[in-house]
């Protein structure tokens, strides 16, 4: 019987790989072929009079300095905060929708958040400009203003960069949470555990592939997020999209497309620093789903 099985095994790889080529032929051609030119590009240079490229590390040095350094860092930081409370903000919703015994309810807010999800961009800048701008509809209306309120601002980006990021961790923690069985509670109610023991012995364990699968997905969201920022705050908030579209359209100094190319990668590194943390506690946490 395990001889078979291996045979069966064995026959069936050649197959599965088959299968799975035309996937890695898309892969290849969408994401190795842009990779690669944003690799070369980042560590090469090319004599304007001669024409001859030689190897540098020049674009690289200078995208990890002053100017460009400051906003990988203001990228992270935006990121990584408005993934942070996204995610827990959007937990809490999506958790109160499944929980909820309205099916109307349910099925509106599932709606709302697909809408709101996919709406940013220039629209969303407009939007958050008439109604909390400097002269906007709610900042005249409440006195945002005298408050110390800030659309144009670090606090500002962030809060817009909430407004779609939110739904989008909703949407993707929803079916976690239906997945939750009701058995499950109420046999650790049966054994005397109380709603907190619960959540920190069985729904976080079980929810955390999830949870971490959002953050990653919300954080990239941010990272690479440009139109909506370059709409609303320009220049005066420090990001790594902006000095990449400066640099390449030379609106600061010409000459530095190998420069935004070498920001390009790295905000590919960063991208595959978090996967690399994200997927060994994914197959870690994955095991209380077996």
């Amino acid at each position: 019987m395990g001889t078979a099985g291996g045979d069966r095994r064995r026959r069936r790889g050649p197959r599965t790989w088959l299968a799975a080529l035309p996937l890695l032929a898309f892969t290849a051609l969408c994401f190795g072929i842009p990779l690669g030119a944003i690799a070369f590009g980042a560590v090469t240079s090319t004599d304007a009079t001669t024409g001859a490229t030689r190897l540098t590390g020049e674009h690289l040095a200078r995208s990890l300095q002053g100017p460009y350094l400051g906003s990988l860092t203001g990228s992270v930081q935006l990121s990584a905060l408005t993934a942070l409370t996204g995610g827990v903000l959007g937990v809490l919703i999506a958790q109160a929708v499944v929980t909820s015994r309205s099916t109307a309810l349910r099925s509106a807010a599932l709606t709302a958040s697909g809408v709101l999800a996919n709406f940013g961009g220039v629209p969303l800048a407009f939007a958050f400009i008439a109604t909390v701008g400097i002269s906007g509809v709610l900042t005249r209306l409440a006195g945002l203003t005298g408050l110390g309120w800030n659309l144009y601002s670090f606090t500002g980006l962030t809060v817009v960069y909430l407004y779609f990021l939110i739904p989008l961790m909703v949407l993707v923690i929803a079916p976690a949470l239906d997945g939750l069985r009701p058995q499950w509670r109420e046999a650790a109610r049966s054994s005397g555990a109380s709603g907190w023991q619960f959540w920190r012995h069985v729904g976080l364990p079980v929810l955390t592939p999830s949870l971490l699968g959002g953050f990653v997905l919300l954080f990239g969201t941010a990272f690479a997020a440009h139109a909506t920022a370059a709409a609303l705050v320009g220049g005066s908030v420090p990001l790594v999209t902006l000095k990449i579209a400066d640099a390449l359209s030379g609106n600061v100094l010409t000459g530095q497309e190998n420069v935004a190319l070498a920001l390009g990668l790295d905000m590919i590194l960063i991208a595959g620093l978090v996967m690399a943390v994200y997927l060994p506690l994914q197959r870690r946490s994955a095991r209380w789903l077996r």
